[in-house]
């Protein structure tokens, strides 16, 4: 992918600093590949899973390096191009876009849904509107799942995560959360809410990446794969069949890795927010 001029002001590097806040690490076996794969690319408020209990938080400092800095003015250029996009299209549907934050961290450190750790994955937490990213991912989904990391992969990464914003600018999430809240609803039907909703980030990203390169030129040749290969190799059916041998429909909480190429293109090819309803589509 082209870089492009743009820079945001919204991204807080926290690498480097020992952990930003003296967080403790989340205890219970978290880092075992199991639940690291699970607990991947969450949804909504992961505050079910964050805790305060296990070890202390490096006090280190230290300065970063030049290949760090260069991976934090890429993720500064990522999230300018998702405030000016997504900005764009709210602006077309007559609404008002909030940018979100962006979190860059190592290790652990502190988020507003609770401590945040690299085993998690990165995350959305609407508490604080923030992206929160721990960029020793990228290894895992590379050596452990079979992705093509490239940098146009972490930017869909990236805007997955900003698609979970949309949606809780959007109401999506708190609808979702009522749900889920009410305990009218079976642990396999909110699976299915949950699959909707992370598909639906999918198509946002799509939108993006559509929306963005229209304006930017942005893309090259290969990245929509790379974005296709990361989508499908976090794909519920491919982390069942690494993690447990076996793959358990009802079980999936993001989508088979199918489905998630699927809507990631239905954004990308039409370049329209209103295609984008998961939940009609898969809930009928």
């Amino acid at each position: 992918m082209k870089w492009t001029n743009d820079r945001s002001g919204n991204v807080d590097d926290r690498r480097g600093t020992g952990g930003s806040g003296g967080g403790m690490l989340v205890g219970g076996g978290l880092g075992t590949l199991i639940i690291a794969a699970i607990v991947f690319f969450l949804g909504g408020d992961p505050s079910a899973i964050l805790s305060g209990s296990g070890g202390t938080a490096p006090t280190e400092q230290r300065d970063l390096t030049a290949e760090e800095l260069k991976v934090q003015e890429f993720v500064s250029m990522v999230t300018a191009e998702n405030e000016q996009t997504w900005t764009k299209i709210f602006s077309e549907n007559g609404m008002e876009y909030v940018p979100a934050k962006v979190v860059m961290f190592e290790s652990v450190t502190q988020s507003g849904c609770g401590t945040a750790q690299a085993a998690m994955g990165p995350f959305y937490c609407p508490a604080d509107q923030t992206v929160y990213m721990d960029m020793s991912f990228f290894k895992e989904l590379e050596q452990r799942f079979g992705a093509q990391v490239t940098e146009f992969s972490i930017a869909y990464v990236m805007a997955h995560e900003f698609g979970h914003h949309v949606q809780n600018l959007l109401g999506t999430m708190q609808k979702v959360d009522q749900l889920r809240n009410s305990g009218q609803y079976s642990e396999t039907e909110m699976n299915k809410v949950s699959v909707a909703t992370e598909l639906q980030a999918d198509f946002y990203a799509g939108l993006w990446a559509k929306q963005t390169d229209n304006r930017e030129k942005f893309l090259e040749p290969g990245d929509i794969e790379a974005a296709i290969s990361a989508a499908e190799a976090v794909g519920d059916d491919n982390i069942q069949k690494r993690s447990q041998g076996h793959v358990n429909q009802e079980g999936f909480t993001h989508g088979s890795s199918a489905q998630r190429k699927e809507w990631f293109m239905k954004g990308y090819n039409t370049g329209d927010i209103k295609q984008g309803d998961t939940f009609n589509a898969l809930l009928k």
